[in-house]
């Protein structure tokens, strides 16, 4: 944590220059071009393991290194999290999208030492209703935490925005979301994640303050079912512990006096 003149004495979320701001919204495009790319390339008979050789190829490409790639041990560049499967899903050749598969995708890239770090969902073909509105639940969560990342919110009016943006979801479609317990947003810079952690719920006001330049990884995870996960063998891939399908999206923002920045754009 920093303190910043006018905020003597009260933590802040680390901050970033202009300039830094511009290195990371760099390695955010990269993230950015890779998860198209990994969308565009997604059909029936595919398998996450070309995914994810899709995504590397854009980031070595542009000049990037993968972040997740021997990130403790993991072992691709991309998480491929289908139908349900929270996050951390690994890529293999021997799994085979499907029409309707829900698929999360999380990337990040390095590019001259700063992180970018997204993630988005879809669908292979078309999706059921079911599955669209968790998808535009979880989309429209991140969406009004990113609204709340201006210059002296805290932490957690931030998580705040996401469980109400969820609970606007829940009345729009009429039903309930789970919201995925113990998994959230990060500070995130020279390394992909940084303290501190970011709740996708909780009660307001609390927490280091958001300044010009603060930068978290904004990511709500949510359930047509459980709030509850379990982690597989492979003890990487996280899934429900009712089967129920998942979402989620993500995206690396920053704090400027004039709004928020999406860095991975």
């Amino acid at each position: 944590m920093v303190s910043l003149p006018g905020l003597r004495g009260r933590k802040t979320v680390p901050t970033r220059s202009s300039g830094e701001l511009d290195a990371m919204a760099a390695a955010g495009a990269v993230v950015a071009a890779a998860l198209r790319a990994v969308q565009q390339a997604a059909a029936p008979g595919v398998s996450t393991k070309d995914l994810d050789d899709v995504a590397e190829s854009v980031i070595r490409k542009a000049g990037g290194t993968p972040s997740f790639l021997g990130y403790h041990g993991f072992p691709a560049s991309i998480c491929s999290s289908v139908n349900d499967c929270v996050v951390h899903g690994i890529p293999v050749s021997t799994e085979l999208l499907t029409h309707g598969d829900l698929v999360s995708i999380d990337c990040g890239a390095i590019i001259d030492g700063w992180h970018g770090d997204a993630a988005v969902t879809f669908g292979v073909g078309a999706l059921i209703p079911a599955d669209q509105a968790l998808s535009d639940a979880t989309r429209q969560a991140m969406e009004a935490g990113i609204a709340a990342m201006v210059p002296g919110n805290r932490l957690t009016d931030v998580s705040h925005a996401i469980e109400r943006g969820t609970r606007a979801a829940e009345e729009a479609h009429g039903r309930r979301y789970g919201i995925v317990e113990g998994y959230g947003g990060h500070a995130i810079g020279r390394q992909m994640h940084m303290d501190p952690f970011l709740p996708n719920e909780g009660q307001p006001g609390r927490g280091p303050l958001l300044a010009a330049g603060s930068v978290l990884a904004i990511e709500p995870m949510l359930t047509l079912g459980t709030t509850r996960t379990r982690i597989l063998d492979d003890d990487w891939t996280v899934v429900t512990t009712d089967g129920s399908r998942a979402a989620h999206w993500e995206h690396t923002v920053a704090v400027t006096d004039d709004g928020p920045r999406i860095l991975t754009v």
